[in-house]
């Protein structure tokens, strides 16, 4: 038998998604178990925590709940059963929504999960395109007629002459076009992680665009129209998702909670500073701050989902190559700007209703080089409870993605605030800074792990780490990954049945989000 295997005491680094699903799977599979989470912050659910300002909740970043696979969506419903009754914009504009038998109402308890509209667009050139693009005539009127004929001719030449897929930049012309890539994807994306996507690998487009493509919208809209049962949707095109009535963090804090009443400790402003590694490349413990003080604590097993750079520079007897590749993994940091307003000037031109007749949109991509303005959310159409005065405000996230250290990041809250609410009369959101009634700023460090610099070299790395036996690296920044929620999820279900099985071989745990039995294997099916 492993010692993995007998394993009793277990040290989990993080508490967003990957580290408070495998302190919770460890608790409720290993009788009898030591679970110790440790976060840095005060806060449960990493980049997807929920910020309460005034009684105005921000997401931090737009968080969908929607996942193929069955486990996590069983997880999620276990913590927050979906909604049983109307919420209440469902009720002020009348709209039809899917309820659940014997869910609960949100009118009435906060412990449920929402099922809402997906509503995506780019905003460029002053108006709005769907996103992903679809190819409908509203589309092609946007576009006019030169930039349609533009855009096909454009597509075709790369349907006959697929370039190398040694760029994230070649990844998108072999599947949009070089047109359409220009207008849509080139600016946004070097916004995004300040490289230009030619320097980006195209590994980060596998992960997150997966099977989207002119081919796959074709295909979406042709089953639409011919009312295809059981046809595949990828997914980025989804239509709806499920969401915590108080935002992406209530579930976190939910799930921390049941971590607790199942006997397990969570610390929260734990700063973890060393990993404890013998010359046997085994884990034997880790130290954390807290409060001036540095605390050393053992364990049988590490669960990390902190940042990888951050695990293997602060960890004893590694080798220096191995260091000096963890030291130049990138990340991108993330800014935003929560901006309250009476209304926004955009017109819904669409057929979909809304409170007080706003755009109906969760988030918008903004696609203007005039701005550094990447993306802004209404957070009253994720849900209507993130709002205070529903029917007489517009609580708006402005999302800036920067660089820690860099000339936005040392902002102070007033130079960003004024530099938010410039941008958004310059792309025409709002007349004037007259229209604003406040404004609230929140950072959020390694936000993003980005695809360029060292790594290239992250195999090597990643078979290092498969090396320790007693050590599971999981989640976005655990694995240096750009995975959603529900991957993110799936890296912590794997180590913990590794844990419980006595596996050593932790293959599993990394092909999270890269096989392809994770990307088609378990499909939505729609009626």
């Amino acid at each position: 038998m492993s010692t993995v295997k007998k394993a009793k005491t277990f040290l989990v680094i993080g508490a967003g998604p990957a580290g408070l699903t495998a302190a919770y799977e460890l608790l409720r599979q290993v009788p009898g178990c030591s679970v110790t989470v440790l976060e840095e912050s005060e806060c449960f659910g990493g980049i997807s925590k929920t910020v309460n300002y005034k009684g105005n909740r921000m997401d931090m970043g737009g968080h969908r709940f929607f996942s193929k696979i069955e486990k996590v969506n069983k997880w999620w419903d276990d913590m927050l059963p979906m909604q049983g009754a109307p919420c209440s914009d469902d009720i002020m504009i009348g709209r039809d929504v899917k309820l659940f038998k014997d869910g609960p109402d949100p009118e009435k308890t906060d412990e449920v999960m929402l099922r809402r509209r997906r509503v995506s667009r780019i905003f460029f050139d002053n108006k709005f395109y769907d996103y992903p693009i679809s190819l409908k005539a509203e589309t092609l009127k946007n576009m006019g007629p030169v930039k349609t004929v533009q855009v096909g001719f454009s597509y075709l030449a790369a349907v006959l002459k697929k370039l190398p897929e040694t760029s994230l930049e070649n990844f998108y012309i072999n599947r949009f076009g070089r047109k359409l890539y220009s207008m849509f994807f080139e600016y946004y994306t070097e916004n995004l992680w300040g490289r230009h996507p030619r320097e980006i690998d195209a590994s980060w487009g596998a992960q997150r665009v997966k099977g989207l493509s002119i081919v796959a919208i074709i295909r979406d809209i042709f089953g639409k129209l011919f009312k295809v049962k059981g046809r595949k949707v990828e997914t980025s095109l989804i239509e709806e998702f499920k969401y915590p009535k108080l935002g992406p963090g209530q579930l976190w804090e939910t799930a921390a909670e049941r971590i607790r009443q199942k006997g397990g400790t969570i610390i929260t402003s734990a700063r973890v500073v060393k990993i404890r590694k013998d010359e046997n490349n085994h884990m034997t413990g880790l130290a954390y701050e807290k409060d001036g003080e540095l605390v050393e604590l053992s364990g049988d097993v590490v669960i990390s989902s902190m940042p990888l750079k951050d695990l293997v520079c602060g960890m004893d007897n590694v080798p220096d190559d191995m260091k000096r590749i963890a030291a130049g993994l990138p990340y991108r940091d993330y800014m935003t700007l929560g901006v309250l307003v009476p209304r926004l000037l955009l017109k819904n031109k669409t057929k979909l209703k809304t409170v007080s007749g706003i755009v109906p949109d969760c988030w918008v991509y903004v696609q203007d080089r005039r701005v550094k303005l990447g993306r802004f959310q209404i957070y009253n159409n994720w849900s209507p409870y993130l709002v205070k005065d529903l029917k007489n405000t517009v609580w708006v996230g402005l999302e800036y993605f920067v660089n820690e250290g860099d000339e936005y990041w040392n902002m102070s809250e007033e130079e960003f605030s004024k530099l938010g609410v410039s941008e958004m009369i310059r792309i025409g959101l709002i007349g004037s800074k007259k229209d604003v009634l406040d404004t609230h700023m929140e950072k959020m460090k390694k936000a993003y792990p980005a695809y360029f610099d060292t790594y290239d070299e992250i195999d090597t790395l990643v078979n290092y780490l498969k090396g320790i036996d007693n050590l599971y690296c999981v989640g976005r920044n655990g694995q240096h990954r750009y995975n959603n929620i529900d991957h993110s999820m799936c890296t912590a279900f794997e180590a913990v049945a590794n844990i419980v099985s006595g596996r050593l071989d932790k293959s599993n745990v990394w092909n999270v989000n890269t096989e392809k039995e994770y990307h088609e294997a378990q499909t939505n099916e729609v009626d």
